[in-house]
């Protein structure tokens, strides 16, 4: 399952595990990422908490918890080569992985046909 927020993050859901990254717009709308600095592992997140960010030329953005939970995983990749997130935000440019505290929370955001149509 693909759920979008109106702050422009992505989260896929495998299980109870949620994928998190900036959308394609938002990379687009970035330019050229220089810097990423990601969550700790073992951070617990409250939705809507600045989380991760993300530094290009033109500005830095914080990304904000999409839902509650707590860091598993790190894209370390991403921290090295911050151009990656840019390049392939939906992909090998995720930034973390969350254990959802209530996954059934994913329901509320928007699938990809409403992102869309927010985001343009």
């Amino acid at each position: 399952m693909l759920r979008f927020t109106d702050e422009h993050e992505w989260l896929r859901l495998d299980g109870d595990i949620a994928t998190v990254g900036i959308t394609a717009h938002a990379a687009e709308q970035l330019g050229d990422l220089v810097f990423v600095e990601l969550p700790k592992v073992g951070a617990k997140l409250t939705k809507g908490e600045a989380a991760a960010v993300v530094e290009s030329v033109k500005a830095a953005s914080d990304v904000y918890a999409p839902l509650s939970g707590e860091v598993t995983e790190v894209n370390e990749a991403a921290v090295a080569d911050p151009a990656s997130v840019g390049a392939d935000p939906q992909g090998a440019g995720w930034l973390y992985r969350l254990k959802l505290d209530d996954a059934s929370a994913m329901d509320a955001l928007m699938d990809e046909a409403a992102y869309a149509e927010f985001a343009n």
